[in-house]
């Protein structure tokens, strides 16, 4: 009876503490909209915490330079299929290992990202998804310690960032 208890009582324990870890972060689902800044583009996002890092389909990759700064303009399409064009400073290029495949560099840009109430400027790099579903791919470096994600949740929040700051 004693050994019932101290399993009950445990399981309460890690319980309560769940809870209270999930109070500070924000729930979301494995498929949400997320807003990016600048541009205020929405676009569908898959969170997978198997990425490191985030990806974003874009097109018409053009490089060039503005006040001796390396640059690079790009179109992103939103949600509803229309197409904006973005320009960022150039953060460096990332060597992404595909399955099977060969490494891919590719452009890495910071971009405001909000997701439900959170917002964080983070290193996206830039690619051809055309052949996923989903154009955006959010990563652990954006979710770390903000976000827990729930398997069965799919477009449970809104962006919503009140505290969204605009990059220049």
């Amino acid at each position: 009876m004693n050994y019932l208890l101290a399993v009950l009582v445990s399981a309460l324990a890690v319980a309560f503490a769940v809870a209270v870890q999930a109070g500070e972060q924000q729930i979301v689902g494995w498929v949400e909209k997320v807003r990016l800044s600048p541009g205020n583009v929405l676009v569908e996002a898959k969170l997978d915490t198997g990425a490191l890092h985030c990806s974003l389909d874009a097109d018409n990759l053009t490089y060039f330079t503005r006040d001796g700064v390396q640059w690079v303009r790009f179109q992103a399409e939103d949600h509803l299929g229309q197409k904006a064009t973005l320009a960022r400073p150039l953060v460096g290029e990332a060597n992404i290992k595909r399955h099977f495949l060969k490494y891919q560099k590719r452009p890495v840009v910071r971009l405001g990202v909000c997701l439900g109430s959170f917002y964080r400027e983070v290193d996206v790099n830039l690619v051809d998804r055309s052949g996923f579903q989903y154009p955006m791919l959010i990563g652990r470096d954006f979710m770390r310690g903000a976000l827990l994600i729930d398997p069965k949740g799919k477009h449970t929040v809104e962006p919503d960032c009140r505290e969204q700051q605009k990059l220049e």
